[in-house]
């Protein structure tokens, strides 16, 4: 008796963990659609594509408006300033949906209590064809995260997430662009640079990359001129400063000794940045906007830096794509490497792989210790360099020195001064490339 009453206990146990495991893999399982959570109401839905313009009302009776023209965000009212197009992007997607949380109340005959007689922020959304939505965000509900929002020509009360009021009620300065400059770095084509140790002016050559027009035509290091635009493009205002702090500024501006002039030029025009050092600290006056503001140190030093600092001392331009021939003549010997499919061949011979691509390497990282502008004599060697699929060939010529090698690449002006070992060691791993193994 007691092992059939263990067996039925048994297949007891067993039937019941079966509708365990049933009812959490189907949760809903048993429920009447009634009970099922309902979908959050939508309270307005405004595409990117549609959206013209935005007004913003604060309960106090301060009012924002931001208009798009051609692409790009403007505040109109109260004053015409440039707007922070990430800030006022990031507003208008918080339209595309704007979703309630819930419902509090269908038909409400007080809506004061909810603070919606007076909104704590109005939204009114105009967008192509003369559609408007306005969202009235009213006080936040006691005890969480929500708000009471309206949609006007809705009677319904919504419970929305605290952060759709926060998405809105922005201040004059949270939505002004606070940039000092306000270029367009992808159509930038010139840079004139004044400070005081030299004045260069930067143009784009056919690869768009930058290049020293003034005082002479130079490689110009790319690296060093990007690294100058973002601290160009990283100079802002600080608008939470107190109206002291803001003459203070001015006064420092004023009284500074001049240490920079940058002009930068794209398709929309020129802009300036006038900077001055007071004691250790740099401020600025842009032709953009008004005022005097304070600079990063970083932003002072890059200006500072010396037309050797922005030269490009790497002899060979190359980069990282693989050439695709390789010529080095020392004295009465020519060596040419010249890419076949995946092999290197020298003489119609595959050469070995590895020891053509450590010359290579050696060819990328060579780079100039100074710059001279006179001392080359009889070049002792000479490298050609084709890559970029036979359109770019480069070629230097080196003349040895007592402390090195001096370098030339064709008619440029300015020579390189290179290490000797760097320069020997490319010109003996040369000579010793082998045929490889597996084609002997």
């Amino acid at each position: 008796m007691g092992t059939k009453k263990l067996l039925i206990a048994a297949i007891v146990l067993a039937a019941l963990s079966g509708v365990l495991w049933w009812s959490n893999k189907h949760p809903d399982w048993g429920k009447d659609k009634k009970d099922l959570p309902a979908e959050s109401p939508v309270l307005v839905n405004v595409s990117d594509a549609a959206l013209d313009s935005i007004d913003i009302q604060k309960r106090e009776g301060s009012k924002i408006s931001l208009e798009r023209e051609s692409g790009k965000w403007s505040i109109t009212t109260p004053t015409p300033y440039p707007a922070d197009q990430d800030a006022a992007t990031s507003m208008g997607s918080a339209l595309s949906p704007a979703n309630a949380d819930s419902v509090v109340e269908d038909k409400p005959t007080d809506i004061a209590k909810y603070g919606l007689t007076n909104p704590t922020v109005t939204v009114t959304a105009h967008e192509k064809g003369g559609r408007t939505d306005q969202l009235l965000i009213g006080d936040d509900i006691p005890g969480g995260s929500l708000v009471y929002v309206r949609v006007a020509g809705n009677p319904k009360v919504y419970a929305v997430p605290s952060s759709l009021k926060t998405s809105f009620d922005k201040s004059l300065n949270d939505l002004r662009d606070k940039r000092l400059l306000t270029f367009d770095q992808g159509q930038l084509t010139r840079i004139d640079l004044t400070s005081g140790k030299t004045t260069i002016d930067f143009g784009k050559n056919g690869q768009s990359e930058w290049t020293i027009v003034q005082p002479r035509p130079y490689r110009a290091d790319n690296f060093q001129v990007e690294e100058l635009l973002r601290n160009l493009s990283g100079a802002k205002m600080d608008l939470s400063t107190p109206a002291a702090d803001a003459e203070k500024a001015e006064h420092s501006f004023v009284s500074g000794k001049p240490a920079a002039t940058v002009k930068l030029t794209d398709s929309t025009g020129t802009q300036t940045l006038e900077v001055r050092k007071n004691g250790d600290d740099y401020f600025g006056k842009s032709s953009v906007v008004s005022g005097a503001y304070k600079l990063t140190a970083d932003l002072g030093k890059q200006l500072d830096k010396s037309l050797d600092d922005y030269r490009n001392k790497k002899l060979f331009d190359f980069g990282f794509s693989d050439p695709n021939k390789i010529e080095i003549q020392q004295g009465s010997a020519t060596r040419t490497f010249i890419k076949s499919g995946n092999d290197w061949k020298l003489d119609g011979k595959i050469m070995d792989s590895a020891a053509v691509q450590a010359i290579i390497d050696q060819l990328r990282e060579l780079a100039a210790t100074s710059f001279a502008t006179d001392g080359f004599t009889t070049p002792a060697a000479a490298i050609t360099i084709v890559s970029n699929d036979g359109k770019r060939t480069e070629k230097a010529e080196f003349c040895k020195t007592a402390s090195g090698y001096l370098a030339r690449r064709g008619a440029e002006p300015g020579l390189y001064q290179l290490d000797a070992k760097a320069v020997n060691d490319i010109l003996e791993a040369s000579g010793k490339v082998k045929q490889a193994a597996s084609h002997k």
